[in-house]
Parts: structure tokens; sequence; C-alpha cells
């Protein structure tokens, strides 16, 4: 009932989880992920997967150890799906022999694609080869342009419902979590959502503690003065704000 990609960007170090499903909430349940590694767990879901396949992807375990431990545990393993990608980039993926067809799963070099209840092993095959075909992009946009393609070639084919992007820039906390619950085209809304975190919260985020800085940037005005580039160049090219929250009032 769903389709999802789990990717690294081996140049950033950004990790990601994007999904997509004709059933609500998909984000919810679906995606579970770290500063270093991901756990797409899907079809019949099983929500136990992706937590403790998480916590021990997290403490070093190998993928496919993990992966066969959850099986051997589980007496629903038929009707599961899930893939993972590692800190080190190893990936494991199992497609549960009653999963409803279609379903099935491909890999890359970082990067997994899987999905099951689909028009057919056209739409996994659309999505890999569109993240391939874009190595030179940011991972938020490549994994949009992954769905898209795999949407396009025929996602669930029992329709759309729900939509949900997650990825982490090396910090305990995600630098984009979004999710669509419930929407007649949820990618679409999903993309929407993208654009109006440009507008200011991916500026607001350049400031915000880290790690390596636990205090952040405090001083407000590159943050003013970056938010009112970013209008000028909006307004420059007749786009309008893609939020609809009301403006603020002046005092």
């Amino acid at each position: 009932m769903t389709f999802s990609i789990v990717a690294k960007d081996t140049k950033t170090g950004a990790i990601g989880i994007a999904v997509a499903s004709r059933f609500f909430a998909c984000g919810a349940i679906v995606p579970y992920i770290s500063d270093s590694a991901a756990f797409a767990t899907q079809a019949f879901i099983n929500p136990l997967w992706g937590l403790d396949g998480l916590d021990r992807l997290n403490v070093g375990d190998a993928p496919d150890i993990i992966l066969a431990d959850l099986v051997a545990q589980d007496k629903g393993q038929a009707n599961r799906q899930a893939h993972m990608i590692a800190p080190d980039g190893q990936i494991a993926q199992h497609t549960g022999s009653a999963c409803v067809p279609w379903a099935g799963h491909s890999r890359a070099e970082n990067v997994s694609c899987a999905g099951n209840m689909l028009a057919g092993p056209e739409v996994i095959d659309a999505m890999m080869q569109s993240f391939l075909d874009n190595a030179e992009s940011p991972l938020v946009p490549r994994m949009m342009s992954a769905m898209e393609a795999g949407e396009q070639a025929g996602g669930d084919k029992r329709g759309r419902q729900a939509a949900a992007i997650i990825v982490h820039e090396g910090q305990p906390y995600p630098a984009i979590d979004l999710r669509v619950d419930d929407h007649a085209d949820p990618l679409a809304e999903l993309r929407r959502l993208i654009a109006v975190s440009e507008e200011r919260y991916a500026i607001f985020r350049t400031a915000m503690p880290t790690r390596e800085n636990v205090s952040g940037v405090l001083d407000r005005g590159p943050l003013d003065a970056a938010i009112a580039d970013k209008e000028r160049e909006m307004a420059e090219n007749g786009i309008t704000s893609r939020s609809y929250a009301t403006p603020l009032a002046s005092s």
C-alpha cells in the first residue's frame, strides 16, 4: 500500500526517507530516521520493526543481521516489507511473500526503493532511475523527483492519499520533516510545503543550535537580511508566497 525511498548523500552526509501511499498518515508510521541511519517499515506495517531496527542501526549492528532477526521473530513477516540504510551505506531489504502485488524492491549505492500494492515494477524502476539521473541535486529535491517519477509510473494502484519526507543533515533533529496526511494530490502538496519552508524556515534553520555550536547564531540581522533577499528574489521572478498564512499585521 506504499512506495518509499531511503537514501544518503555522501557529499553532504544528509540522509532521508520519502513515502507516499493510499493510506492515511503513512508518514506517521513508515519512516524511522536518525542523523546517520534510516529504516522504512511498510505493507502490513509493524512499527516495532522501525523502532527496534533503527535503534540497532544506530549502535552499529549490520543491516542484514537486523533484518534476519526481525523476520525470524515475527510470525507476520510474510506480510511485511522493510528496507534500511546503515551509517556506512549498507542496505538491507525485505518483501514478504504475502505482500499484495505488485510488491518488490531495488537498490543501488546509497539508495533503496521499495513498494507494495503498486501498479507494477515500473514504479520502482522509475523511482530508481530518477534518483540516479539527478545525482547532482540536493537530497530533498532528488528524493521528491524520484517519488514523483514513481507516481507518474502508476504509484499505489489504489490511488493517492498521503505522503511525507524527512531528511537529517548531520544533526539529531531533522533539517526538514513534512507530512501530508490526507490530500487528493499529496506529493504536489508536499512540494508546496517544501517551497513554503524555503521562504523562511530554511533560512531560520541555519541559525539553530547544533552539536558543534550548542548556542547557534543569536544575531537576527543576517537572518532578516537573508529573508529580505529571498522575498526580493521571489518578487523579481513573479513568485508569490506559497504559504496560506495570514500576513502579519503591521505594528
